[in-house]
């Protein structure tokens, strides 16, 4: 019998009951994941680019704006001007669902925007539909050759 395939999600957010109840949605949904949590900008940028190897490199990043030391737009735009890293799909969720915020996540090339939901029943609902159709309808591209990805220190 095989092992599932375990995927690796980067959740960048400095919320920690944020983090605690998208850890909970994404075991809810049965998926085999492994959550790797940055609580800032910076952390989340040099989880990507200090060094690490190809098979480290997330399946899916989920990304909030509103983030100390360096924002979400300035981690996006990091992410997909790099070749190790733009093509690891990048789901904004924000609290924000100003129209603004959306327009610019998108002209900094997001996968897509999601607005943070407001009860614990729309949160699962997201979280499984994130599960349904990014991890499991949609093929991703293999990890790059020279990527660079999270630590094992980040894991949970």
């Amino acid at each position: 019998m095989t092992r599932p395939h375990i995927r690796r999600i980067l959740l960048v957010e400095d919320n920690p009951a944020d983090v605690f109840l998208l850890k909970e949605a994404f075991q809810n949904s049965g998926l085999a994941f492994d959550l790797i949590t940055a609580a800032d900008g910076e952390k989340a940028l040099a989880l990507l680019f200090d060094g690490k190897t190809p098979d480290t490199c997330p399946d899916l990043i989920l990304l909030d704006l509103n983030l100390p030391k360096i924002n979400g737009h300035t981690v996006l735009q990091r992410i997909k001007s790099d070749p190790r890293t733009e093509m690891i799909p990048a789901i904004v969720m924000s609290s924000s669902g100003a129209s603004s915020d959306v327009a610019l996540a998108y002209s900094e090339h997001a996968n897509c925007y999601i607005r943070k939901p407001t009860n614990l029943e729309e949160l699962f609902r997201t979280v499984r539909a994130i599960k349904s159709f990014w991890l499991d309808v949609v093929q991703l591209p293999p990890a790059p050759a020279h990527g660079n990805a999270r630590s094992a220190s980040g894991s949970s």
